[in-house]
């Protein structure tokens, strides 16, 4: 534990800029639902492009599946949109739009499946981080279990990308994936965990890894074979310095409590993951506009 560990970013992968953008499924089967904005934004047809109207802010706006159609209430009518697909965006990328009573950064995307509705939320990645950390861990926390939750999280996302794809999304907004609150739950201590590990992932033999964690182990880890049948070469089991907190979770991989109790003790966001994640590489995304 005291020996000293090399952190070597051994790899830069070069992606585009459109790589880093992640849809988040916020519902399934859902019948009705509010969409607002903090800034007058546009709902347009998701297939064809065709501006449908232009909201004003601050006002929620009721959808609902209609046949096979969306509908929008307006002034205490409901239109129909006459498509399965609308896209709901800030025409200048600031501000926020919400639903299911929050705020959330990027578009929203409702698509009409079945005659019910599936929301999604797709924005850039290091932004979805924003709403993923404070959401995972207490904002509380030491500063370098959000480090580390951070890295964590942006190379599960990475390894997940296109997991719901038959849905029309990447991941669940719920620990069923991972817990994801959009704008309102974001913190200044979280923020600034995500903005300062921008782009570093996890590998393990040059690929990003899926960096299971789980809130504690009540003690020990397990190794994903005990959970999954198929042992990662990667997640070992190990002591997860959570004693003393009831177990929570699958016991894969980092323990947030562990993890957090790791960097009480001075460990830094690097050591805790090369504590929790066997034989991995540090690697750095970069977009070309760096």
């Amino acid at each position: 534990m005291n020996k000293k560990i090399n952190i070597i970013i051994l790899l830069i992968l070069f992606l585009t800029s459109e790589a880093f953008a992640i849809r988040i499924g916020l519902g399934e089967g859902v019948k009705h639902t509010y969409v607002g904005s903090s800034q007058n934004a546009e709902f347009l047809d998701a297939t064809t492009g065709k501006l449908l109207f232009v909201s004003r802010s601050f006002l929620p706006y009721s959808i609902k599946a209609f046949g096979s159609s969306i509908a929008i209430k307006v002034k205490g009518r409901y239109y129909d949109c006459s498509t399965s697909a609308i896209f709901i965006r800030n025409p200048n990328k600031k501000g926020f739009l919400a639903t299911k009573r929050r705020w959330y950064r990027g578009d929203i995307i409702i698509y009409n499946v079945a005659g019910t509705l599936t929301i999604v939320n797709s924005l850039p990645l290091e932004e979805y981080l924003l709403g993923v950390v404070p959401s995972e861990m207490p904002s509380r926390w030491n500063i370098e279990a959000h480090k580390a939750q951070a890295i964590a999280a942006r190379s599960y996302a990475l390894a997940n990308l296109n997991k719901h794809g038959s849905s029309g999304y990447d991941l669940k907004d719920t620990p069923a994936d991972q817990a994801y609150g959009g704008a309102t739950s974001e913190t200044p201590q979280t923020t600034y965990a995500v903005l300062s590990t921008r782009g570093e992932v996890l590998t393990y033999d040059h690929k990003i890894i899926p960096a299971y964690y789980h809130a504690s182990s009540g003690g020990k880890t397990i190794q994903s074979g005990e959970v999954w049948n198929k042992d990662l070469p990667y997640i070992q089991s190990v002591d997860a310095f959570d004693k003393g907190v009831k177990k929570n979770g699958h016991g894969v991989g980092m323990s947030q409590h562990g993890a957090n109790n790791l960097a009480n003790k001075g460990f830094n966001a690097r050591q805790i993951l090369n504590y929790f994640y066997k034989d991995i590489s540090f690697a750095r995304l970069k977009t070309k506009s760096e």
